[in-house]
This record gives C-alpha cells, sequence and structure tokens, in this order.
C-alpha cells in the first residue's frame, strides 16, 4: 500500500487510496454508456457488435491505464462520442456510396493513421505547447463551457429537454406544431425525468452532508428506484435488471481485430486524407479541451495556468488511438465525464486506474453495468456541470477585450454548437482576431497562430459547397 502511496503522490495531492479507487468508480459509472452506446452505432456500419464491445472496454482500460500510470492524471480515456457518430454515419455511408463493400475498414485505417499523426505530434510536443499556450482566460471559458456541455448532454440524455417539434393548443382546440425554439422542455410526466431530478435533489443532499462518494450514491440510487419503478409497472422502457443468461464471457475480438484496408488509401488518397483530417481536427482539440477542463476542476494546473506532464497525457490518448484502431474501435480520447471522479475527490492516476479496473471487470460483469441507464448518470453530469462552472468567478471581465471576447465564446458555443471543439474553434479564432486589431500581435504565440490556422481551414471546410 506504501509503494501506491509513493507512486502515485497521494499525500502530495492531499488524497487517499479510498478516494481515488470511489473517484474512479464514479469516473466509470459516468461513462460506463459508451458501452452500449459505441457497439450499437459502430453495428449501424457493419461492424460485429459483440466484438467492438469487447475492443470498446480494452481499448478504455489501456489507455486509461496509460494516462493514469505515465501522466499521474485522474483522467480515463474511450470511443469519443461524436467521432463515432461521424465514422458510422457519415464516414461508411460516404465509402458505401463509393462502392466500398466493408467501410468500416477503411474508416478503421483512417483512425489508424490518425493516432500515428497524432504521437508524432506528441512526440515533437506541438500539443503540449497548444495547451500550454492558450490564454488563462479561454482556459476558464473552456472549463465552464464542458460543465453547460456535459450538463445539456445529461438534460437531453434522460429526456428533460428535448429537440422535438412541440404542439400547441389554441382556445378552440386546434393544434399547431411549433419549431420557433432550439430546444423545448421534455415530459415531465415521464419516469426518467422525474428519476433523474430525484437523483440530483440525493446527490445535493448528500453533498450538504458531505457524504464520501455523493455522486456515485446518486447514481446507483438512482438505478435503483429505476428497477423499483419498472417492477411497479410505472417505467416501460428497456429493462434495468441485469440479465445473465447470455453468460459472462467477453465476444471474440476476431471479427474486428486488424481489420484494415489500406488499398482505398492509394487508389483514393484524397479522399482518405479528408477523413483523416476531420477525425484529427475533432479528437485534436477536444482532447485538448477536456484535459483543460479536468485540470482546472482538480486543481492541476500551475499558477500560470500551464499543464504539467500535459505530454504523457496526450500521448496516452494517441497510443490509446492507435490500440483501438486495431482493436476495431473508433477513436479513442479522453473523457469529460473524468470531472465526476475528480469532484469527488479524484487527483492522481490511481483515479484513472480504477476505472480501467472498472473496464476490465465490464467485460465479465457487462449485464450488471450495461443496467445502468441514462437517467441514472444524469444526476451526475448536472452536478458535475455546475461544480465546473466555478470556473466563471477566476474569468476576467474586464481589461484585454481579446481575453474576454475569447473566454466568452469557449464559454457558450460549447452548448449551444453540442461542441467541445467548436467552443475552443470560435474562443480561439475571435481572440487571435482581436489581438490584431488591438496592436497586440506579439502576445500571439506561434503556436496559436498554428491553431488559427487550422480553425481558419476548418471554416473554409464547413463553408464551401461539397
Amino acid at each position: 500500500m506504501e509503494k501506491i502511496i509513493r507512486f502515485f503522490k497521494l499525500k502530495e495531492h492531499g488524497t487517499d487510496v479510498k478516494t481515488e479507487v470511489i473517484a474512479g468508480v464514479t469516473t466509470f459509472l459516468s461513462m460506463a454508456y459508451i458501452l452500449a452506446v459505441n457497439p450499437s452505432m459502430l453495428a449501424d456500419a457493419g461492424m460485429d457488435q459483440g466484438a467492438v464491445f469487447t475492443a470498446t472496454a480494452v481499448s478504455a482500460a489501456m489507455a486509461t491505464i496509460i494516462m493514469g500510470v505515465f501522466a499521474n492524471y485522474p483522467v480515463a480515456l474511450a470511443s469519443g462520442m461524436g467521432l463515432n457518430a461521424y465514422f458510422a454515419y457519415t464516414v461508411c455511408p460516404m465509402l458505401i456510396g463509393m462502392g466500398i463493400t466493408d467501410p468500416w475498414k477503411v474508416a478503421l485505417t483512417a483512425i489508424l493513421v490518425e493516432g500515428v499523426i497524432f504521437i508524432i505530434l506528441s512526440f515533437f510536443k506541438f500539443r503540449e505547447a497548444l495547451v500550454n499556450s492558450v490564454p488563462a482566460n479561454l482556459k476558464y471559458g473552456i472549463s465552464a463551457g464542458i460543465g453547460l456541455f456535459i450538463s445539456i448532454v445529461g438534460l437531453k440524455g434522460a429526456g428533460i429537454v428535448t429537440t422535438d417539434a412541440f404542439a400547441i393548443v389554441a382556445e378552440d382546440g386546434t393544434a399547431t406544431v411549433s419549431s420557433s425554439t432550439l430546444v423545448a422542455m421534455g415530459n415531465l410526466s415521464d419516469p426518467g425525468v422525474v428519476l433523474a431530478f430525484a437523483g440530483l435533489i440525493a446527490i445535493g443532499v448528500m453533498w450538504h452532508f458531505k457524504i464520501k462518494g455523493a455522486i456515485l450514491w446518486g447514481i446507483l440510487a438512482t438505478w435503483v428506484l429505476g428497477i423499483i419503478a419498472q417492477l411497479a409497472g410505472w417505467y416501460q422502457g428497456l429493462s434495468l435488471i441485469p440479465d445473465f443468461s447470455a453468460g459472462i464471457l467477453p465476444p471474440s475480438l476476431a471479427p474486428t481485430f486488424f481489420q484494415f484496408d489500406f488499398a482505398f488509401v492509394g487508389k483514393h488518397f484524397v479522399n482518405f486524407a479528408a477523413i483523416v483530417f476531420a477525425f484529427l481536427f475533432v479528437d485534436l482539440f477536444d482532447t485538448v479541451g477536456t484535459l483543460i477542463g479536468v485540470a482546472d476542476q482538480g486543481g492541476l494546473l500551475t499558477k500560470d495556468g500551464k499543464l504539467p506532464k500535459a505530454g504523457a497525457a496526450l500521448m496516452s490518448d494517441a497510443i490509446g488511438t492507435v490500440a483501438g484502431s486495431v482493436l476495431g474501435t473508433s477513436t479513442v480520447t479522453s473523457y469529460v465525464e473524468s470531472t465526476a471522479g475528480v469532484a469527488e475527490g479524484g487527483r492522481t492516476g490511481l483515479t484513472a486506474i480504477s476505472t480501467a479496473v472498472m473496464f476490465v471487470l465490464a467485460l465479465f460483469l457487462s449485464p450488471i453495468f450495461l443496467a445502468i441507464p441514462s437517467f441514472a448518470t444524469t444526476p451526475a453530469l448536472l452536478f458535475v456541470g455546475l461544480l465546473m462552472m466555478k470556473s466563471v468567478l477566476k474569468m476576467k471581465f474586464e481589461g484585454d477585450i481579446a481575453d474576454i471576447v475569447g473566454g466568452f465564446l469557449a464559454l457558450i458555443m460549447m452548448p449551444f454548437t453540442y461542441s467541445i471543439a467548436n467552443g475552443i474553434m470560435f474562443g480561439i479564432l475571435a481572440w487571435v482576431v482581436l489581438k490584431v486589431c488591438t496592436g497586440k500581435v506579439k502576445d500571439v504565440h506561434p503556436v496559436m497562430w498554428v491553431a488559427f490556422a487550422l480553425f481558419v481551414l476548418r471554416i473554409i471546410t464547413l463553408v464551401m459547397p461539397a
């Protein structure tokens, strides 16, 4: 035990083994949905669902262990949401249109190349320089923006907010469908909505009385309430009771292991390069934003706003991405849900190791972990979002206008465009432009110019006709 305490420097970080383990389990439960969502989405692309489940769990465990051991950060990694959607619903349909029989093999090849590029960029410390060159006000805006982002993810997952059009009933009884708002209130009588709010209140009460593991207990309590609601006949959704009838051994990796299509690269290099760039772009800035947000939440940033061992942290997800592509899953990246464990007191790599162990156990106890519904993790996401919003208090709203506008755009564009990467993009673009316009071009670090150029290129690709 003493070796563990010394290796992870628990005393220096003001934590202990119990706290770190609870934090790791909390992080896992907050992101366990990926074990259900990712196989389902990639199955739509023609991949074997069971093999993807195993690949998702194994790659997440591998990458998270690397993060914990070499970077000593409480950050977990797994196949990234958004990136898997691009994989399944954009890349693969496009490739099918080109006559490719197994489009997912091309997509996995692109992810392999992306991971190798990231390893090279991390080796030359470009990604590390990017993290440490982002201005403090932008970092705090990014942290608060991630808080809002994961809050809206939680609200949407539980059905508390919806993007569906809703009916307005007039006095004469006629109904018209309104789409005048971007989001609307969900069905407040839905069991998932009610239970999610109950879970949030439970976490709040336990937090007030300083009960250790409040967020974890909140997730579990909400799940148990859901099971009771199901047995009582109120909850009519998918079963919340674990089903072990299919056994506990994990599905084979054989259908997806090392399934690459390098022949496509030579025949369609330009198309392949475009696919790689899209994966590269989103993963690069999502990872940077997530690391900044988690580090700020855990008090891991230095006084001047820099992230120690950023290189090791960034190398972890680069290696994880390569491993994931070999095993047969979409891009592996740092998870913003790691803030749930940080909120529980996780401060070191032992939290990450604990999360990795849970991913390994999930291979054999998947019926239990996959039975936890999204409405049970919503309370955790909302409460963590609340905690991350404290970064707004560190932001400066007077002084350098570049810092003010850049931080503000980073804050609001994440939830309103449903993308961490978009928030960073608009924040950095505005910051650089305003620095130039206000005669402070010397304040712009060379790495920020590179990021600016990448974002300008991204904007061009978005606005140019297909």
